[in-house]
């Protein structure tokens, strides 16, 4: 049997949020469980420029002996990674899926008519959300289909879902630590609302790694952070679940340009764990509003403030939510959303 070639960025060792790392190993790994390390091989594009011209050398190589290739480039990469397997294929004939990491794709292609067309012969395009499939099929694209975003995840059982509410309840961010993923909105959310009740009815953590382009932005604001909100630091992608289980809901204030089925969300419906979510690009997909979280409109403060005081005020309907939640996190495992890919290699 001819091997599989999964090439993308597998990060360099080091702990990490980023969805492209994680949603990259485990899309290998889930390969590797199908068919096993014999077929299954891959390429690290972690290291830039170096792993290019890595992969220069091995492209033919690679090209002879794998049936398939699946290629999970980002911005940069996906310039001159998705052309390069392209053009050397003439020869080989062989299957090129694209496998995309968030939402930023139409908005290339719209401007790249050339990549447009390299991408248009492949073999698969394999978007997160249907109003992507929608957008790249409205510029001729017929080989787009859905593959949810995914996370390999112990799911919790409905009976270990936590009904206490004690005050103050936990709120979290669990992203990278960017600003464009609304964490300021969220920190200034919190304090409107414990203000107006003049009391600590909610305390903010911030989870994720800190942007190293963005670092004094992070440190700036953290010396002002008031007491009942603290940044906890990066977890482990496995460990996610452990982690949110105390929490009273996740906030999720992104307005992030390439945003597409954000990880996080995932976090927490494994989690069943309601998420109040800006109205944000493709998050309405996944955040069924009034059903598994909330939905605000974005870079509206008081409204988020209204969400989260509407889920303090309505405690059946919360708890409903938890339920919901954890429900509709089944269609976002491994399992479930690599079944398009695989029908396919």
């Amino acid at each position: 049997m001819k091997k599989i070639l999964v090439c993308g960025n597998f990060g360099t060792g080091a702990p990490t949020s980023s969805g492209q790392i994680i949603k990259t190993k485990i899309l290998y790994e889930s390969l590797v469980d199908k068919y096993g390390t014999n077929v299954v091989i891959r390429h690290n594009t972690a290291n830039g420029i170096k792993s290019l011209v890595f992969l220069l050398f091995k492209i033919i190589p690679y090209l002879i002996s794998c049936k398939s290739i699946v290629l999970l480039p980002a911005h940069n990469g996906v310039k001159v990674i998705l052309p390069l397997f392209s053009a050397c294929n003439k020869w080989f004939n062989r299957k090129l899926h694209y496998v995309v990491i968030g939402g930023w794709l139409p908005d290339l292609l719209e401007k790249n008519v050339s990549l447009r067309q390299t991408i248009s012969k492949l073999s698969g395009i394999y978007v997160e959300t249907s109003f992507m499939k929608t957008r790249l099929e409205e510029m001729e694209m017929n080989n787009v289909l859905i593959m949810p975003n995914f996370k390999r995840l112990p799911h919790v059982d409905e009976t270990e879902i936590s009904q206490s509410l004690d005050e103050p309840l936990k709120l979290c961010t669990f992203s990278r630590v960017i600003k464009e993923k609304g964490i300021e909105d969220a920190i200034q959310a919190v304090t409107n609302i414990n203000e107006a009740y003049k009391q600590t009815k909610f305390i903010l953590d911030i989870y994720g790694s800190i942007d190293k382009d963005q670092e004094l932005w992070f440190n700036e604001i953290k010396q002002n952070f008031p007491e009942y909100v603290q940044y906890k630091g990066n977890v482990p992608f496995d460990k996610s679940v452990d982690t949110l289980k105390g929490y009273y809901a996740l906030l999720f204030p992104t307005y992030y340009s390439g945003e597409g089925v954000a990880g996080t969300l995932i976090d927490a419906m494994a989690t069943g764990l309601p998420v109040v979510a800006s109205d944000w690009r493709y998050n309405k997909e996944v955040v069924k509003d009034g059903e598994t979280g909330l939905l605000f409109e974005t870079h509206n403060i008081k409204d988020l403030e209204c969400k989260i005081d509407w889920l303090y005020l309505h405690v059946d309907e919360y708890k409903r939510m938890r339920q919901a939640s954890l429900q509709e996190s089944r269609k976002y495992t491994p399992e479930y959303a690599l079944r398009v890919l695989s029908e396919k290699l």
